[in-house]
């Protein structure tokens, strides 16, 4: 593989930050980090431009005892079979639930879904991390 050498300028106190970051991940360089910052802001890129076939993840938070959010998440996952292909549910405390959403579908098809689900009453958070299907 044939690799080019970019320079790449940073203030002292974002870079102090960057490379404790490193430490942290298990970084051994900062080439491959910023690689890997590089191509995850390609695929989110292009994801949001076109209408790309994803796989991914959506987790959730939700209160079990508000309003009627069990039901109405489970018939919303029963209307969606096409784009939800499994479920994780886990009892995190008293009255919250995690769930773990994995979907595949079109993008835009699919940040329609994580709205919706996330505007439901009682969903307390949700994050949807995607990626294309075929890297």
């Amino acid at each position: 593989m044939v690799v080019e050498r970019v320079g790449v300028s940073f203030e002292p106190e974002l870079l102090e930050k960057f490379d404790k970051l490193l430490k942290v991940k298990g970084y051994t360089n900062r080439s491959e980090a910023i690689r890997d910052l590089v191509r995850k802001s390609i695929i989110e890129a292009h994801i949001e431009s076109e209408d790309e076939d994803i796989v991914g993840t959506l987790t959730i938070i939700y209160d079990h005892d508000v309003g009627d959010v069990t039901n109405e998440l489970q018939h919303f996952q029963h209307f969606h079979l096409g784009e939800i292909i499994a479920t994780t549910h886990v009892h995190v405390e008293k009255h919250a639930c995690l769930e773990v959403l994995v979907v595949k579908g079109k993008s835009k098809s699919i940040q329609k879904l994580t709205d919706h689900i996330k505007a439901i009453k009682g969903v307390k958070h949700g994050e949807l991390v995607i990626t294309k299907s075929t890297v």
